[in-house]
């Protein structure tokens, strides 16, 4: 689509109004592209972005023409005010979270399945009596399932709406999860259905272009669900529902109070850690997952090693793919002519190479390159977005990433070049003693005593010494990609 149409589009007075009165209260992002590369615009002038009437959608359209601007997201969040930067980095400015189940599918061949999925979910929701606040969205090439964000007013004490929100995904998943599971079977593995809840989280507005396909998101209600059809998202005719609005305030009180005794249960699990250099408390709740200890001890490493922190990141994500994909299908899987996927991430087994491809020096790991020099895996490069959306986001939700990082960094660094060096030695002895129980062996340990030695079997005098000075600026390494929701 060029400019004229996308602006045609925008410009028809229902899909202005509808996009314009989702939007009102909430921080806007539009995503369009230039040169090839997605952009995406967040602030106009030195505040957030913001949609308030139905002409400001044109407005803009107009404004940013040579960025090719197709898509409107609003965040999940509404706020008080935003009127300055520094109000979207207040959470207290947050008054209202729309919860959300975010469905992908790989093809648009598979749209049923995201609709079964979506009802599975509504059925779980409908047994806390919450159905008319319940809507769904179909955006292009997935679905979300929304909870009208109204229907969540209640005194939830000392806890955040994004908090509030957040529990009631998970809740809900987990609860749901082997129903969903065999739904994402039955699609041979090429759909997900993950809680992407946080706190600059953006989703599509009714009625916007997706960024890809020509399709528009249509809301859905739940009585129209079982009946839906692909063909309702067409530019042309979509068939248009109001269902985003309706609510009935309080409706998912029951969810509320579930959300909050898992909360409450976190916070009394919680473990307050000192950072010894800055005094500062941190609150910890959980514990890492090993595809993402393996991903950051490995990006650790390579960084380390070469202080270049791109291909780090790009590193650390694909060597826990590598061992996670050696862990559940082995190295003889290639021959099974199948993709399939590791933690949310698509793997085309008939790319993956038993040889090594280059050697990714200095390491001694056998690892393709891709022509720019990231690392790739299964016919995939792994970039440093992808790193920050399955691994930082993550851990992110156990312990401020910072702080992890800088722990990793440390412990990283104790050991011998030699076994840095050598994938099997690192695996042995950096990797394999704190792949369980990661925050207490390293986080803890490290912020609790920075200068104990790490036991090795055989030490050698080459250890890599360089103080952590060197290493600091990658406690501000997250220039962090805007976070969003699309499909």
């Amino acid at each position: 689509m060029d400019f004229e149409d996308v602006l045609a589009h925008y410009s028809r007075r229902f899909v202005g109004e509808a996009v314009s009165d989702f939007c009102r209260g909430r921080w806007v992002a539009l995503e369009g592209s230039l040169g090839g590369e997605r952009v995406f615009i967040r602030y106009r002038g030195s505040k957030p972005l913001t949609i308030d009437s139905a002409s400001d959608v044109a407005t803009l359209i107009t404004l940013y023409r040579n960025l090719n601007i197709r898509t409107v997201y609003a965040t999940m969040h509404v706020y008080r005010k935003l009127d300055a930067i520094n109000s979207i980095e207040d959470v207290k400015n947050v008054v209202a979270s729309t919860p959300f189940w975010d469905i992908d599918i790989e093809n648009l061949d598979m749209w049923r399945y995201a609709v079964e999925a979506a009802e599975a979910i509504l059925s779980f929701l409908e047994g806390y009596g919450v159905r008319k606040s319940v809507y769904f969205v179909w955006s292009g090439m997935g679905m979300h399932v929304r909870i009208n964000e109204n229907a969540l007013l209640s005194n939830v004490n000392d806890f955040s709406m994004v908090e509030i929100a957040h529990a009631i995904v998970d809740y809900v998943l987990d609860k749901v999860r082997e129903k969903l599971g065999s739904i994402v079977r039955k699609a041979g593995g090429l759909m997900k259905i993950e809680n992407v809840v946080d706190s600059k989280r953006v989703f599509t507005a009714p009625l916007s272009l997706h960024r890809k396909v020509d399709l528009v998101a249509v809301a859905i209600s739940p009585k129209d669900l079982p009946s839906f059809d692909i063909s309702w998202a067409s530019i042309e005719n979509p068939r248009y529902s109001d269902a985003w609005r309706d609510y009935v305030v309080g409706e998912a009180e029951n969810l509320v109070r579930e959300a909050i005794k898992i909360l409450s249960n976190r916070r009394a699990l919680s473990r307050n850690v000192i950072n010894a250099e800055s005094s500062s408390l941190h609150r910890i709740s959980g514990e890492i997952p090993r595809f993402q200890v393996m991903a950051l001890l490995q990006a650790a490493r390579y960084y380390v090693l070469t202080g270049d922190l791109e291909k780090a990141m790009s590193f650390g994500l694909n060597r826990a793919i590598f061992y996670a994909y050696l862990k559940y299908y082995g190295r003889g899987a290639a021959a099974r002519n199948r993709r399939v996927q590791i933690e949310g991430i698509e793997i085309d087994l008939n790319k993956i190479s038993e040889a090594e491809q280059k050697i990714a020096k200095p390491v001694k790991d056998g690892a393709e390159l891709s022509e720019r020099g990231l690392f790739m895996i299964g016919g995939k490069e792994q970039t440093r977005e992808d790193f920050e959306r399955h691994v930082v986001r993550k851990i992110e939700a156990v312990a401020p990433f910072d702080l992890v990082w800088e722990a990793a960094i440390k412990y990283i660094s104790r050991f011998p070049r030699n076994i840095l060096e050598d994938p099997q030695k690192f695996y042995k002895h950096a990797y394999e003693p704190v792949r369980e129980g990661f925050i207490a062996k390293v986080v803890e340990e490290i912020i609790q005593h920075p200068q104990q030695e790490v036991k090795v079997e055989k030490p050698r005098s080459n250890v890599n010494a360089e103080p952590l000075a060197k290493h600091s600026s990658l406690l501000k390494w997250v220039k962090k990609p805007e976070k969003k929701s699309q499909h």
